[in-house]
């Protein structure tokens, strides 16, 4: 993301939308010209190896991907960013709200069984269950009993959601959710094979193994080198995907992958799966073919609350305040980033004040100060910066320890990681300040918040929890009002950004090149793509 997530963690890059051709040589291997007879293959860069294929654990940009590719929701995210009715041929809402009711149409997993009602109850309460530890568990809380379930505090049978018959799936919430069909196509919401499960636990691991219900099957995955996605034959709609094949590689450094779309081994650079070179920026700028589109995400760094020093709010503060962001998004990452001054995104803005200054030198050293007579201490301890293996990642850190640098007199050590050990670590707790970023889940500003509800939330990585903050939150779930639902949720950031867990460095754009015969790939506002309606003409 990088991602996700997602809304989702990023695993260092994130959506575009489409936009000018590329004016990149044409591939001269036979397999990615889309002619009459021959087959549609389109072939990208993922950056780096998946660290799941499972839909419910899956917790950033790329396994959300591959999981958007091979799965189906009971609604699917459309070309125009709206959610329809997918696996779900017909949707019924109670009049207030509170009742969902799916009915299923005849569809197929990838190995010929039968997709039923069973297959969504089993994922949801899987998800659910805190034996599986499922990092986005929290997005099922608006389901009646769901949190409860998760905390201990019921039983699965509790839970709102039952498969009334084979074909039918009753779900109940707790309180109205607007957005809910945006929910039921997000991929934490996808179905499971309990059968296939079942027998072997371990089935999202690999290829042959990995069984799901959406436009293409998993093929080949040759870990840490490639993954091959086919067209599924067996997938309900099979008649509108025109890709016969699609060919991710895993390459780690950025100008390799540019130059591998110069050369014609790729049809596309760049985000959503990939970031771009930071100097080839402006060349690409100056010869058109770049595209950028701003995307309702926050790329941001992470206190570690439970750590001293950043146990003290004023030293995380202070530690805020001294970035210059505007330098950062002007001479690093150089595609229309804005600033963050606050945590949620422009598109979902709950309040139109900045919470605090860009490159606020004399706060932060007041700030400082302050921060280290509360914790008794005359010198700071040694400060490390952990991100993951990226080009970019590594010049916006190494900008802010120049930053810290020239603020504070510290020298902070910087950690470079790859993405499922950096993954791994961060969700235990093993860093002191880490990068991530965060895309929309669906369009609300409470996607964000609640990241941060419980310090045992899924994401909620700095470890930080905060009870007018939940209060507020919990609030905001049953207030009916827009405009006063809109003041709670502000209220929420405003304690979020005085206590700063979080640093937020800018708002995401997307860039990438593609080549001019790559058609329909959906890139929308919150940072999804779907390959499902592409081709290659």
């Amino acid at each position: 993301m990088f991602a996700t997530i997602s809304s989702i963690v990023l695993a260092g890059v994130a959506l575009a939308g489409c936009g000018n051709p590329s004016d990149k040589p044409a591939a001269s291997t036979d397999s990615a010209t889309a002619t009459a007879g021959q087959e549609q293959v389109f072939r990208l860069n993922m950056h780096s190896e998946p660290p799941t294929a499972d839909p419910t654990i899956a917790e950033d940009t790329v396994s959300g991907a591959i999981a958007r590719a091979t799965f189906d929701g009971l609604t699917r995210t459309n070309e125009e960013g709206k959610p329809e009715p997918s696996v779900a041929e017909k949707i019924d809402v109670s009049p207030d709200q509170l009742t969902y009711t799916f009915h299923l149409r005849e569809s197929k997993w990838s190995n010929g069984d039968p997709v039923t009602a069973q297959d969504f109850e089993y994922a949801w309460k899987r998800l659910l269950d805190p034996k599986t530890a499922a990092p986005y568990a929290y997005q099922a809380f608006y389901i009646k009993n769901a949190e409860a379930y998760n905390k201990g505090t019921a039983k699965a049978e509790d839970v709102g959601v039952k498969a009334i018959d084979a074909k039918t799936l009753e779900v109940k919430l707790e309180n109205p959710t607007p957005f809910f069909l945006e929910l039921t196509s997000f991929y934490t919401f996808y179905p499971i094979n309990q059968k296939v499960l079942e027998a072997n636990p371990t089935w999202a691991k690999e290829a042959a193994t990995h069984v799901g219900n959406g436009p293409f099957k998993m093929t080949a995955w040759e870990h840490k080198s490639k993954v091959v996605l086919e067209k599924n034959d067996l997938y309900w709609d099979k008649d509108k995907v025109k890709l016969d094949r699609i060919e991710f590689s895993m390459v780690e450094d950025n100008n390799t992958s540019l130059s591998m779309y110069e050369n014609g081994e790729l049809d596309w650079a760049g985000a959503p799966l990939d970031t771009l070179p930071t100097d080839a920026i402006p060349s690409l700028k100056d010869a058109g073919t770049l595209v950028t589109q701003p995307i309702a995400g926050t790329y941001f760094y992470i206190f570690n609350t439970e750590q001293f020093p950043f146990t003290n709010a004023k030293i995380r503060k202070a530690f805020t305040y001294a970035l210059n962001r505007q330098t950062i998004v002007d001479n690093i990452v150089q595609t229309g980033q804005i600033p963050a001054l606050g945590f949620i995104p422009p598109s979902m803005s709950v309040s139109s004040k900045s919470h605090f200054a860009d490159n606020d030198l004399e706060k932060a050293k007041q700030l400082l100060k302050e921060g280290m007579q509360e914790l008794n201490i005359t010198e700071l301890p040694s400060i490390t910066l952990t991100y993951n293996t990226s080009e970019a990642h590594k010049k916006v850190a190494e900008a802010a320890q120049d930053q810290w640098k020239q603020a504070f007199g510290i020298d902070v050590k910087l950690v470079n990681k790859e993405w499922k050990v950096y993954l791994e670590d961060k969700s235990q707790g093993n860093y002191m300040i880490g990068r991530m970023g965060w895309l929309g889940d669906f369009n609300d500003p409470i996607n964000f918040l609640e990241i941060f509800k419980e310090k045992s939330g899924g994401n909620n990585d700095p470890r930080w929890e905060n009870p007018q903050y939940k209060e507020l939150l919990n609030q905001s779930a049953i207030e009916a009002d827009p405009e006063k639902r809109k003041q709670i949720l502000a209220q929420a950031e405003e304690i979020l950004m005085d206590e700063m867990p979080i640093a937020p460095i800018y708002y995401y754009t997307n860039a990438y090149v593609k080549d001019e015969r790559v058609k329909g790939v959906v890139l929308d506002g919150l940072g999804f793509v779907d390959w499902k309606w592409a081709s290659m003409e």
